[in-house]
C-alpha cells in the first residue's frame, strides 16, 4: 500500500431510496466516520476525511459495505482525494 498521506472530500448518496430525506442516512455514515478514528469534518456537501492512504482508502470501502448490509441496493460516490509526500497533510494546511 502506498506510504503516503491523503485528504479525501466524499459524498455518498443511496440512489432509489422512498425517502427524499437524507439526514439518517448522513448520520449513519457520519457515525462510522466517526468511529474510524480518522480526523473528518462534515460539510454542506460531504465530509472531508484525512489520513494515511491506506486507512481512508479502506474506510471509503467500508462505508460501502456498511451501506449496502444497511441494505442499500446502490451507493453512489463523488470522491475527490489530494495525496501529498509532505510529513504534514491537512485540510486546513497552509
Amino acid at each position: 500500500m502506498p506510504s503516503f498521506n491523503c485528504v479525501v472530500d466524499l459524498c455518498l448518496y443511496p440512489v432509489g431510496t422512498e425517502s427524499v430525506s437524507g439526514s439518517d442516512f448522513v448520520a449513519r455514515v457520519e457515525k462510522r466516520i466517526h468511529e474510524s478514528g480518522l480526523k473528518s469534518s462534515l460539510h454542506s456537501a460531504g465530509t472531508t476525511i484525512e489520513g494515511p492512504w491506506d486507512q481512508v482508502m479502506s474506510l471509503v470501502g467500508k462505508l460501502h459495505e456498511h451501506c449496502h448490509k444497511e441494505n442499500f441496493k446502490r451507493i453512489h460516490s463523488h470522491i475527490r482525494v489530494c495525496s501529498v509526500i509532505e510529513d504534514e497533510c491537512s485540510a486546513y494546511y497552509r
